[in-house]
């Protein structure tokens, strides 16, 4: 799919990616959800199908905190608070560290409800507000958006596949 250019593509495409990628995160036997068996965020390490939702939910507040600070008038920090843009793979560690408590069925259910948080914000805006006003430098609230769910969604949703930790052979 090409890039979402207004309200009506890029909620298509989050719930495209989404629904794909929930029904392969469900295929993970709950056995295997905590084996490290996939290539992490971090050059030379690995991760499981939990340290992989835990990120996709790391990523997910993140967007909502950025749009409540910006609703609030306050200043955001891209990405967050002591990362900056070249140390992703730290912050995709400190992503697992602050769900490290959580067991798989409660990270799914937690990124569904992120998710769901999103879906709702870009409900309540207009094209205008996603996509005619710069957010972060040039780029429009929508695209960061983007950025930081359906495309994260289709890279993990290629990386669950191709470690082999699903119950069945995909069928799509």
């Amino acid at each position: 799919m090409a890039i979402p250019k207004n309200k009506e593509e890029l909620l298509h495409d989050i719930e495209i990616t989404f629904s794909k990628l929930k029904k392969d995160l469900e295929r993970v036997p709950l056995h295997l959800a905590t084996l490290k068996g996939m290539e992490g965020h971090a050059k030379g390490t690995k991760m499981s199908p939990c340290n992989l939702v835990a990120y996709l939910v790391g990523w997910g507040e993140l967007v909502l905190k950025w749009y409540d600070k910006s609703r609030r008038g306050e200043e955001i920090i891209f990405p967050d608070e002591n990362f900056k843009w070249n140390e992703l793979g730290k912050l995709a560690q400190q992503f697992y560290l602050n769900y490290k408590e959580y067991d798989y069925p409660t990270l799914l259910q937690l990124l569904e409800k992120t998710i769901q948080k999103i879906i709702a914000i870009i409900e309540n805006l207009d094209d205008k507000e996603l996509y005619k006003i710069p957010f972060y430098k040039k780029y429009p609230l929508g695209r960061m958006i983007q950025l930081n769910t359906s495309s994260p969604y289709k890279n993990a949703r290629s990386r669950i596949r191709k470690s082999r930790m699903l119950d069945e052979k995909p069928k799509d």
